[in-house]
């Protein structure tokens, strides 16, 4: 009988400290989650508005800034693109400034975020008279690169 007892006071015990460890281990990643979210979305403010704005004035100069806010594959499509734009921009004299007016978690794991961020760009060219205003929404994935969080892929959507 006591051998009974003592076996189920064992597995109660265990029970008790599966269940505690199992609460830690998913508050700990919620934590690691909230923070990944955090420090994402500061990196994606900053990231869209050099990723999306130019200056034909300085154009090199505005590519070189947003590329420090890319990595991996996007970062050879970010240049492949900014290469192809740059005679239009410069023959239109075009500025392009783009401001993140909202940003929404769309998915979030500690090592990756997709954020949808609700960007504004108030462009002025040659072609147009005054500054024009689009709405646009984007989603950035970013990732962390060495304790930076680097935009890993952007849809327009």
């Amino acid at each position: 009988m006591r051998r009974r007892q003592l076996l189920a006071l064992v597995a109660a015990i265990a029970l008790v400290g599966a269940g505690a460890g199992v609460s830690w281990w998913q508050h700990r990643a919620a934590e690691q989650r909230d923070a990944a979210v955090r420090q994402s979305t500061v990196a994606a403010n900053a990231a869209a508005q050099a990723i999306f704005s130019y200056d034909y004035r300085s154009f090199d100069t505005s590519v070189a800034n947003a590329k420090a806010f890319v990595t991996g594959d996007f970062a050879k499509e970010y240049a492949e693109t900014t290469a192809a734009l740059k005679p239009s921009a410069v023959s239109e004299q075009a500025i392009v400034r783009t401001t993140v007016s909202s940003t929404g978690v769309v998915t979030a794991r500690a090592d990756r975020v997709e954020l949808l961020l609700f960007v504004n760009q108030y462009r002025r060219n040659a072609n147009i008279t005054g500054e024009k205003v689009d709405q646009n929404r984007v989603v950035l994935t970013l990732v962390p690169v060495d304790g930076e969080w680097k935009v890993t892929r952007a849809i327009a959507i």
